[in-house]
């Protein structure tokens, strides 16, 4: 069985996860820091990239810098934000609006 390298291991990761697989792409830099993985997704997909709160890209980071640990490489990962994606929302606009039909507290009897 052959390993995946850390480059490969992200787009197939990421290809999975994504709406758009065809558009994500990868490059893979190395300098005296250690190796940066630069990851460019489709505009629509970055939501499911970053995920709530971040846990998907925290997630994605862990799991390829145990890659790159195999490989006794130090692997970082930057998600380049394209042009079109929507940038973080304000907390109070992320939450869902109240629905006309949901029951009041009153009508709950708490």
């Amino acid at each position: 069985m052959q390993l995946l390298s850390d480059q490969e291991f992200v787009e197939m990761l990421v290809r999975a996860i994504v709406a758009h697989p065809e558009s994500v792409r990868t490059e893979r830099t190395v300098d005296e820091r250690g190796v940066l993985i630069t990851l460019h997704v489709h505009p629509e997909d970055m939501g499911y990239v970053i995920g709530r709160e971040g846990q998907t890209a925290r997630a994605i980071r862990t799991l390829a810098k145990v890659v790159g640990a195999k490989n006794n490489a130090r692997v970082n990962l930057k998600i380049v934000e394209p042009e079109g994606s929507r940038g973080p929302r304000p907390r109070e606009m992320t939450q869902a609006p109240m629905r006309d039909d949901a029951p009041s507290i009153d009508d709950l009897g708490i």
